[in-house]
């Protein structure tokens, strides 16, 4: 995640000498006076928890493991806008597989057991997979403005070449920043005190002063969202007036019935894509920014529950770029059938 601003992921909770052997059992390390202390919760919730997150995890990782597989599999995807999917893709089933299954963990007890350097390199890693996964995001908007608004040059400038130019950038900007911050602890400047009453033994925390909180969701968030937010209604307002020239030079200014289905398809994809993204965004950037103004009032369990609605943005992005259009339905299938139940199918794709 951006950031994971709790004070800490049990209440930050130190023991004494005068805790009782009882209460000690709660404790991430029970050995150690000033551990942090498990969270409380019934067995039942628990399991509950672990089921989801795990179906959520699988979901990610085997979900953008399908469209980097295809992509790569198929000649006829590998597009530039199709490389920008693929590499988007990689960043959120990395996500999936390196970042969330130790998140869970530390969500469902309370507690973290692999140690601060560990930690600081988690906090690293989850920091790069989200920011490069909005900035992907951000430059398939960019793609699709081009593609859509401008086609002529964009057939001309918008190659493979160019598009990996950009997908490398993305990931050296989001490693050096993201590792950068995490490390230097630039972000937890004036917050000396602060991290020194709340320390406990099983605590992963990344602090976020006020500058940096809100330097980081505007340049993490907030810019990259307002840029796919305009470039998305102008695709729409063009895609529409598009449709309705087409329409009118068949049917000479009455809508036809496909010019109607495609202006209500673009709207619902276009949809879907920012609906979801600032939906699972949005609260917890918002968090982010006004905790710091407010004494970090947000309890622990709220900023838990909102970075794994953020983390649903990853597991959403296979449904959303690749099972709501026909090329990956198509490759899905001739992939499912052919490694999977046997059946033999022809590697190449054919469009309608």
């Amino acid at each position: 995640m951006i950031s994971k601003k709790i004070i800490s992921a049990s209440g930050s909770y130190m023991m004494t000498s005068n805790e009782t052997q009882t209460e000690n059992m709660f404790l991430c390390y029970p050995l150690r006076l000033d551990s942090c202390l498990k969270l409380h919760r019934l067995t039942v919730v628990k399991v509950a928890m672990y089921v989801f997150m795990v179906l959520m995890i699988l979901t990610t990782v085997f979900g953008n493991l399908l469209i980097i597989i295809s992509i790569s599999h198929f000649k006829q995807l590998q597009s530039p806008t199709h490389l920008i999917v693929r590499s988007l893709a990689a960043s959120d089933c990395l996500l999936g597989s390196l970042v969330m299954p130790q998140s869970m963990v530390r969500s469902v007890e309370g507690c973290w057991y692999l140690g601060d350097f560990v930690c600081n390199v988690h906090s690293s890693l989850d920091m790069t997979f989200c920011i490069s996964s909005i900035l992907h995001l951000s430059l398939i908007s960019v793609d699709r403005y081009w593609a859509i608004c401008d086609p002529l040059r964009y057939r001309m400038r918008v190659t493979n070449n160019t598009v990996t130019v950009f997908i490398t950038f993305i990931w050296l900007l989001s490693f050096l920043y993201s590792f950068s911050v995490v490390f230097s602890g630039i972000s937890a400047v004036g917050l000396e005190m602060l991290i020194l009453q709340t320390y406990c033994v099983g605590n992963c925390v990344v602090f976020f002063n006020k500058q940096w909180g809100l330097i980081s969701p505007v340049l993490t968030f907030f810019l990259p969202g307002t840029i796919m937010s305009s470039l998305y209604l102008k695709i729409f307002h063009v895609a529409r007036k598009h449709a309705k020239v087409m329409s009118e030079r068949v049917t000479g200014g009455m809508k036809s019935q496909s010019s109607a289905h495609r202006e209500r398809k673009a709207a619902k994809t276009l949809a879907i894509v920012m609906g979801v993204f600032l939906i699972c965004w949005l609260p917890y950037f918002t968090a982010t920014v006004l905790d710091p103004f407010f004494n970090n009032w947000t309890p622990a369990v709220v900023f838990d529950a909102l970075f794994w609605f953020a983390y649903f943005n990853s597991t959403c992005n296979p449904l959303i770029y690749g099972f709501f259009y026909p090329c990956f339905q198509k490759a899905f299938k001739i992939f499912i059938s052919t490694y999977i139940c046997g059946i033999k199918h022809s590697n190449t794709l054919i469009f309608e």
